[in-house]
């Protein structure tokens, strides 16, 4: 189960802003012109020990003045329909507008909690000014400065008061002592953009026709689960192909099918992600990479559409290369070449999934894990830091759902990225963990 919030509101009241704040990085592009944001964009945050989804639904405007109110009322109206809660930006310094009334009458109609944030609030006076959203009639109103900060936090712990434990799942938590987890049916995710062959895949998978394309705007169709055993293996296919083709507009399209692969993601354990051969690995599939990479899900690339692609001796081992080059430095992932409507090596996918799964839940042995990593550590030893000679004496696995390292040093804080990378890949060489996020911890011996 996962919690996503979404962040509405009209153009350029800070949305991004708030978006970066929220994320502790600048992933969204901030400017003073209305409707900078147009990329989708989306992200995992944590507060209070829970992790949710958060997406800024800025940019979902194309830039003639009358077509505003139109786009900006669908994406509400998908906010409404797919969020589990949202953030109703308005902005302080400019006052209550048209446009904030009109969205403030869709969402009262709303069953999900709304919580609106007064931005731009930074002086006494703003705060004064502000008071006239208490009109709109919504019972959580919060006053902040996303540039800089103030308020944001009150803004959170409301948000995050309304999240139930199981909704935030955190696959980098440990889990208790003495609490087994029963390995469950693996459940496998098919990922990517609309149009690359996601509904094709399944439905030669399943081996039936599971088409789920429909022109009438907001029809609601949650990711279809189907249970399947194949050679007596059992696993439960989830599709996000139900957002192939949402309405004519591009706009709606993306960010449907954003909060849904998101829902998708959060609830697998492994990701396929399709991508178009034709056209390559694209920014979007990149993100939809990290994103998972991030939770700790499993991956595959699957390269779909081979057959229109024509080949030579090596064509495969090239595009392999070039597509591990973008997805560096998470490179120990199995890419497969396929083809859904030439049933081309889908049940390889099916079967790399399956191991990819198992790695995923590899437990490695404290005594062979200390005999192997640290002869490797002996070979290559850590950098000198400050005149400090930096020991590493002693490995174990932390039980937790993604793979985790603990190495005990007497320097944690001066192990730098490229020595961090070199022990990440001696772990992959020596237990295998392909298409598997590795987590690595240094502790204070």
């Amino acid at each position: 189960m996962s919690y996503t919030v979404a962040i509405v509101g009209r153009p350029n009241v800070g949305k991004s802003t708030l978006f970066n704040r929220f994320l502790e990085e600048r992933k969204a592009i901030v400017d003073d012109i209305s409707g900078v944001t147009r990329d989708r964009q989306y992200g995992v945050t944590e507060w209070a020990g829970k992790t949710f989804n958060v997406i800024d639904t800025g940019g979902f405007v194309p830039d003639s003045r009358d077509m505003f109110e139109t786009e900006i009322r669908k994406q509400v109206k998908i906010a409404i329909e797919e969020a589990n809660s949202i953030i109703f930006m308005v902005d302080a310094a400019v006052g209550l507008t048209d446009l904030d009334a009109s969205m403030a009458d869709m969402l009262r109609r709303s069953t999900k909690p709304v919580y609106v944030c007064v931005n731009k609030v930074d002086n006494s006076t703003r705060a004064l000014e502000g008071t006239e959203f208490y009109g709109m009639g919504f019972e959580h109103n919060y006053f902040v400065s996303s540039i800089s900060g103030s308020g944001t936090g009150e803004l959170l712990d409301a948000v995050t008061n309304d999240i139930k434990e199981k909704e935030s799942v955190n696959e980098d938590a440990e889990i208790p002592e003495g609490t087994e987890e029963p390995l469950a049916i693996p459940k496998i995710a098919i990922m990517g953009q609309p149009n690359v062959g996601k509904s094709s895949l399944l439905n030669a998978m399943i081996g039936q026709d599971r088409t789920i394309v429909s022109d009438i705007a907001g029809t609601t169709r949650d990711t279809i689960h189907t249970h399947y055993t194949m050679f007596q293996k059992e696993f439960i296919l989830i599709d996000t192909a139900g957002i192939r083709r949402k309405n004519k507009e591009k706009d709606d399209l993306e960010f449907y099918s954003i909060i849904r692969a998101i829902k998708a993601m959060d609830e697998a354990d492994v990701c396929l992600l399709v991508v178009d051969a034709t056209k390559g690995v694209t920014a979007q599939d990149l993100s939809i990479f990290s994103l998972a990479s991030k939770k700790g899900k499993g991956i595959i690339v699957l390269i779909n559409k081979w057959d229109l692609i024509d080949k030579e001796t090596n064509t495969a081992r090239d595009y392999e290369k070039v597509v591990k080059d973008k997805l560096a430095p998470f490179t120990d992932v199995p890419v497969l070449f396929i083809s859904a409507v030439e049933k081309t090596r889908i049940f390889k996918a099916i079967e790399l999934a399956l191991e990819v799964f198992e790695n995923k839940h590899r437990k490695v042995a404290t005594s062979k894990l200390n005999d192997i990593m640290l002869k490797s550590i002996m070979k290559y030893q850590a950098p000198v830091v400050r005149g400090h000679v930096i020991k590493i004496k002693y490995v174990s696995q932390l039980p937790t759902r993604v793979p985790s390292f603990a190495f005990f040093t007497n320097f944690p804080d001066d192990i730098k990225v490229p020595y961090r990378n070199y022990l990440e890949n001696q772990l992959r060489l020596n237990f295998k963990f392909t298409g598997v996020p590795i987590r690595i911890y240094f502790r204070k011996k």
